[in-house]
């Protein structure tokens, strides 16, 4: 019982821990720390390599002690190297974001949020996606299945979990991208089945184990040389989701063709820290419980 208030900032709602995605953007406002995010990508001009941080911050609460509101930022360092021409690294866009959970229905396991993005572009010119800064809004949402009823074989659906967002982000000058994404997260909970639904006999750290499927698109609805087709992939894996942290892995597989130069190989990364978990000082809030 003591433990659920302290992780209600690390995706829970009512009875259901959502996890942290790969690429898609967390609906809940949390006390996080992204330490590390490896990604490996082989395209049709090269490689990429990426690590990226993030931090966020919950800075508010409703009257039951649900975390409404926090901000956060992140980078990333990019090695590229391209099949012709010199090798180019450095420090991509700074993002910064404050996110707002307007509705939270504990009961059915939903929520949905409010985020207003911003990229910065302050890394190396070469690596930076964008050479203007961009502000623009984002809706999120998840929903869990915990609330279906406890019957034989469909209670097996109830530790299905969704996450979905839909993002613009236009660039506030010069002749450059306005950017369209949106993600839709697919999770299987073996927590949730093993401690709501039926014990099936599953030890550590099996029991504590997340099967995900992403599906990402993404794409530019203006730019330079105008629109341009979608990009469509879906990223599989499987996340560990402990007390303090959560760690995953996955891959990368086009579904249209517009995908397939970009995304030949991919393998991404997360180690995520619940730093309020370790240092409970870190809990402050502006406002609320």
């Amino acid at each position: 019982m003591a433990w659920v208030p302290t992780a209600r900032a690390h995706g829970v709602v009512g009875d259901y821990i959502f996890l942290e995605p790969l690429v898609a953007e967390d609906p809940t406002p949390a006390n996080e720390l992204d330490i590390v995010q490896p990604q490996w990508t082989r395209t049709a001009e090269g490689r990429t390599f990426s690590i990226g941080s993030s931090i966020e911050k919950v800075l508010g609460t409703d009257s039951e002690g649900l975390p409404r509101f926090s901000v956060g930022g992140s980078t990333s360092w990019i090695y590229q190297s391209p099949k012709e021409g010199p090798n180019e690294e450095g420090f991509g866009n700074l993002e910064l974001f404050a996110k707002y959970a307007f509705l939270i229905i504990p009961a059915h396991e939903f929520l949905m949020s409010f985020v207003v993005q911003m990229q910065i572009p302050a890394g190396n010119p070469s690596v930076e996606e964008q050479q203007h800064t961009s502000l623009g809004p984002e809706l999120l949402w998840e929903k869990a299945l915990g609330d279906l009823p406890n019957l034989p074989y469909i209670r097996f659906l109830r530790p299905f979990g969704f996450q979905a967002d839909v993002g613009y982000l236009p660039a506030l000058g010069g002749h450059t991208s306005h950017q369209l994404n949106a993600d839709q997260v697919i999770e299987y909970s073996l927590p949730y089945l093993s401690n709501s639904v039926q014990d099936i006999g599953l030890k550590g750290p099996l029991r504590d184990l997340f099967l995900f499927t992403e599906i990402n698109y993404s794409q530019l609805v203006r730019g330079p040389s105008g629109e341009t087709f979608p990009n469509l992939v879906a990223t599989p894996g499987i996340a560990y989701v402990g007390y303090r942290f959560e760690v995953s892995v996955g891959t990368q597989i086009p579904l249209n063709n517009a995908s397939v130069p970009g995304t030949h190989a991919a393998v991404l990364g997360l180690l995520d820290i619940f730093y309020d978990s370790i240092i409970p000082q870190a809990n402050w809030k502006l406002f609320g419980n």
